[in-house]
């Protein structure tokens, strides 16, 4: 993974059959040129092990599309000179997974073209060395491409679709891919919109069709200072394309000669992640059994709030007393299983080109703040990660010492060398002063974009910073003169506890939610919160932290 992007130019683009709204075709863009160098620029920010260009040409005649290749960066589909159309694929590889370098834009055989950004933790079966994106271009290779179906198994060719296939896939994911055969473009994004995927739809003064990872660094299409800081929100040049797998079919038998190419969103046919993607809970109203399981009982008496233990004791005998212990332990293993997932696999490649000697190796790091969320992942990473390993805890403060987080970190940090004290922890403080990041403020709004108000922006910073690992660790960790010397991360896994507030009730607004309106009120504010998480936060995080060269990792 690291970021994907294509531009296409010279085909007319109907997507007056979306659901959402598509009036971009009518409205008047920004003036602004985005050229493939822009793209490959912004990509190559990002710190990739490889970066690759592929670039198809469209040609036809009154009959037909035909095709040719060159065993170049240029495949050329070729007849006449007229009507030319052109996609230009881009792919920036971090390569954490396989054992032999990859580069993308990927190629197959039968001319079909794949650039992905994402990986495959489930759903599909592939072998511990194998490369997900080499999987997945072998996969969509065995897909129907007659054309005349779009999920389940073709009638025509008994091959099944393309839709199915990334329905499937378990993990988080973007995708740009080409098939050939059926002059088809296929692109999107994961359920939850994990990995980030921008979109330009073409307007009336500018016809081109983008796609990319993220915005490339272009000022002048950003909002003013002003406008972020109070929040006006500015009609982008850039807008987040909502989840979904899309297709547009390249055709010009109707068209007068012209190429056109109509986009379809097409739905996901897991029954399960359509099911995830509704989020109705099956009970939304706790019975009262369950909420008389189990209630405070202060240790120390009633009248001392702040400095009494809080305990957790049984209310009632009965069978019901087990009930939420058994299902933390549940949450705890699937947990621990998704923690698994995403760090098993990062030193199959990286062991054999790192350089970095073994007991050096630090390759996952959290995004620690010493809250609940953050310690989870900690204790749950030492529990899944071979003890060799030492494990970062990355935490920013922008008031020093006296930051709650920062505080709460060093805390946090203590709770874990009781519990873990065999693992090496490297508590990483990452300090900053807003006032004095003046041009990573601005590279920070290029990351955000579309986002732009002062909220994402001070989010934005602390996650570009977290990410980029570079601070100050204690010179001693039974040193408490607070000595440090300056340290620098070099794990490119960063776990981080994105979402857990939304599924489990955690901002403030949630309270008030529930004193409005119950169990029910509260329902409603997480269902939005997880439907709309794709637009206001992931996107956004994983533009900004794998502007660093790291793998963010959701437990999701």
């Amino acid at each position: 993974m690291c970021g994907i992007a294509l531009t296409v130019s010279g085909i007319r683009i109907n997507i007056s059959s979306l659901p959402f709204d598509s009036t971009s075709l009518n409205r008047q863009s920004e003036n602004l040129l985005i050229s493939l160098d822009d793209l490959k620029e912004a990509l190559r920010r990002r710190g990739p092990d490889s970066l690759g260009v592929k670039k198809v040409t469209l040609q036809h005649n009154e009959k037909q599309i035909s095709s040719f290749i060159e065993h170049d960066e240029t495949l050329l589909c070729s007849a006449n000179e007229d009507s030319n159309g052109e996609l230009h694929f881009i792919g920036a590889t971090l390569q954490l997974r396989g054992t032999v370098p990859l580069v993308q834009p990927l190629v197959d055989a039968s001319r079909n073209i794949l650039v992905y950004n994402g990986e495959i933790f489930g759903g599909l079966q592939l072998a511990s060395d194998c490369n997900d994106a080499e999987f997945l271009m072998q996969t969509l290779g065995n897909c129907c491409s007659c054309g005349s179906c779009l999920t389940g198994n073709c009638v025509k060719c008994g091959k099944g679709s393309i839709t199915d296939v990334l329905s499937t896939i378990k993990g988080p994911w973007a995708i740009i891919y080409w098939q050939d055969s059926s002059r088809t473009l296929w692109f999107g994004r994961d359920a939850f919109g994990r990995r980030s995927l921008l979109v330009h739809w073409p307007t009336e003064d500018d016809s081109t069709f983008l796609l990319s990872s993220v915005s490339p660094v272009a000022p002048d299409q950003q909002a003013t200072e002003n406008e972020a800081h109070n929040g006006i929100e500015n009609r982008s040049y850039w807008e987040e394309l909502p989840c979904g797998v899309y297709s547009m079919h390249v055709d010009a038998s109707n068209s007068n000669g012209f190429l056109v190419g109509e986009v379809q969103i097409h739905e996901y046919t897991n029954s399960t992640l359509k099911e995830l993607i509704k989020w109705e809970r099956i009970s939304v109203v706790p019975s009262s059994e369950n909420l008389q399981t189990f209630c405070p009982k202060f240790s120390r008496g009633q009248q001392d709030v702040h400095s009494a233990s809080l305990e957790t004791v049984p209310c009632e005998a009965g069978s019901t007393q087990n009930s939420i212990p058994m299902r933390a332990h549940m949450l705890l293993n699937v947990l621990k299983e998704s923690v698994i997932r995403r760090t098993s696999l990062y030193t199959i490649y990286q062991a054999v080109i790192s350089g970095i000697k073994q007991e050096k190796f630090v390759p996952v790091a959290i995004l620690f703040s010493g809250g609940l969320d953050s310690m989870i992942l900690a204790a749950l990473l030492d529990q899944c990660l071979d003890p060799t390993y030492e494990i970062d805890l990355l935490t920013v403060s922008f008031d020093g010492e006296l930051a709650p987080d920062r505080k709460s970190a060093k805390t946090g940090l203590k709770e874990l060398k009781r519990v873990a004290p065999s693992r090496r922890w490297r508590l990483v403080e990452i300090d900053a002063d807003l006032s004095d990041l003046v041009s990573e403020t601005s590279h920070v709004m290029s990351l955000i974009n579309p986002a732009n108000t002062y909220m994402d922006l001070n989010i934005g910073i602390a996650l570009w910073l977290a990410s980029c690992g570079d601070g100050w660790v204690s010179a001693d960790d039974n040193d408490d003169t607070h000595a440090r010397i300056k340290y620098k991360s070099n794990a490119r896994i960063l776990l981080v506890g994105s979402g857990a507030d939304e599924q489990c009730a955690g901002y403030g607004r949630h309270r008030t939610s529930f004193r409005r309106g119950s169990w029910l009120g509260l329902d409603e504010e997480m269902k939005l919160d997880m439907q709309r998480i794709w637009k206001r936060n992931l996107g956004r995080d994983d533009r900004c932290i794998a502007d660093n060269g790291k793998e963010i990792s959701i437990l999701g």
